[in-house]
C-alpha cells in the first residue's frame, strides 16, 4: 500500500484527503492549523505533527498551499526526512518557474518534483471529478497515477515539470474571462427585464455556453487576481501582450472580496 501525504487541508485539500483514504491509501496530514486535525481524523487520515514526521512516513507527497512562498518553504523541512525517490507532486497553483526550480535544485537530493494541477473547483473535489495536469516524467507520471485517480476523473501529462502550470495558468485565463463576460451578458439582460436565470439556461444550450455560467452563484472572486498574477508574469517574461487577460485581471481585482452583484454591476 502507498502511504501519500498530503500538505494542506483546506477547501481543496480536505476533500482529496477524504478520497485518498477511503481508497485505502495509508494517508498522512499536516496543516500549519492544528485545529483542522479533528476534521483530519474524521476522514480516516493520520495526523502529522510536523512536515518532516509527514516526508518520512510518505512515498507520494500532494502539496496544496496557496503560494509560491509557502511551497519554496516547505522544501527545506520535508527534503531532509524525505523517503529515497519519493515524489511531491505540487497540486498548488503557482508559478512554473517555481517547480522547474526546485525539480532541479532537489533532484540531486534524490527528491522527484512534478506539478499537479486541479481544474472543475470545489465541486468536483467533492466528488471526485477534478481534472489534474501533469507535469513530469512519464514514468514519475505512471507512478503517480493511482493516488490522482482517487480524486480527479481525468488525469493529462503536459509535458516536464512545471508545464501543468502553463495548463492551469490557460485554464484560468480562459475561466475568469468567461465569468466576467458571463456577468456582463446577464446584468445587462436584466436591466431590460428578462428573467436572468431562464436566459442562463437557455445561454447554456447556445454558442455562448460555457463552464462558469453553468455554475453562476457557486464562485466567487477569491483567487482570480493571484491566478491572473501568474498569468501575467507568464506572459511579461516571453513579452507576449494580453490584452484582454490585462482587462480581465483589473476587474478581478475590483471583484476579488465579493460575488458579482448583478443589481449593481457596473453602476
Amino acid at each position: 500500500m502507498t502511504d501519500v501525504g498530503v500538505i494542506g487541508a483546506g477547501r481543496m485539500g480536505q476533500p482529496i484527503i477524504g478520497h485518498l483514504a477511503r481508497k485505502g491509501f495509508r494517508t498522512h496530514v499536516y496543516d500549519m492549523d492544528a485545529g483542522k486535525r479533528a476534521a483530519v481524523e474524521a476522514c480516516g487520515a493520520q495526523w502529522a505533527a510536523d512536515v518532516a514526521a509527514l516526508a518520512a512516513a510518505s512515498d507520494v507527497m500532494l502539496v496544496c498551499v496557496g503560494y509560491d512562498e509557502e511551497l519554496r518553504a516547505l522544501f527545506p523541512q520535508l527534503a531532509p526526512a524525505a523517503r529515497p525517490r519519493a515524489i511531491v507532486a505540487v497540486l498548488s497553483t503557482v508559478h512554473p518557474n517555481t517547480v522547474q526550480e526546485l525539480a532541479s535544485a532537489y533532484a540531486p537530493r534524490g527528491l522527484v518534483v512534478v506539478d499537479a494541477t486541479m481544474c472543475r473547483g470545489g465541486r468536483a473535489a467533492d466528488e471526485g471529478t477534478l481534472l489534474c495536469f501533469v507535469g513530469g516524467d512519464a514514468a514519475i507520471v505512471e507512478r503517480l497515477r493511482p493516488a490522482l485517480s482517487a480524486f480527479a476523473s481525468d488525469i493529462v501529462p503536459t509535458g516536464a515539470a512545471g508545464s501543468a502550470q502553463v495548463a492551469k495558468a490557460a485554464n484560468n485565463l480562459i475561466l475568469w474571462a468567461c465569468l466576467v463576460a458571463d456577468h456582463e451578458a446577464l446584468a445587462l439582460a436584466r436591466c431590460y427585464g428578462l428573467d436572468v436565470e431562464q436566459l442562463r439556461r437557455a445561454l447554456g444550450i447556445s454558442s455562448a455556453a460555457n463552464d462558469a455560467l453553468a455554475k453562476l452563484g457557486t464562485q466567487t472572486m477569491a483567487w482570480a487576481e493571484d491566478d491572473m498574477a501568474i498569468v501575467a508574469d507568464m506572459a511579461r517574461e516571453c513579452g507576449l501582450r494580453l490584452p484582454q487577460a490585462e482587462v480581465t485581471r483589473e476587474i478581478c481585482r475590483a471583484l476579488k472580496p465579493r460575488r458579482y452583484d448583478l443589481d449593481k454591476y457596473g453602476r
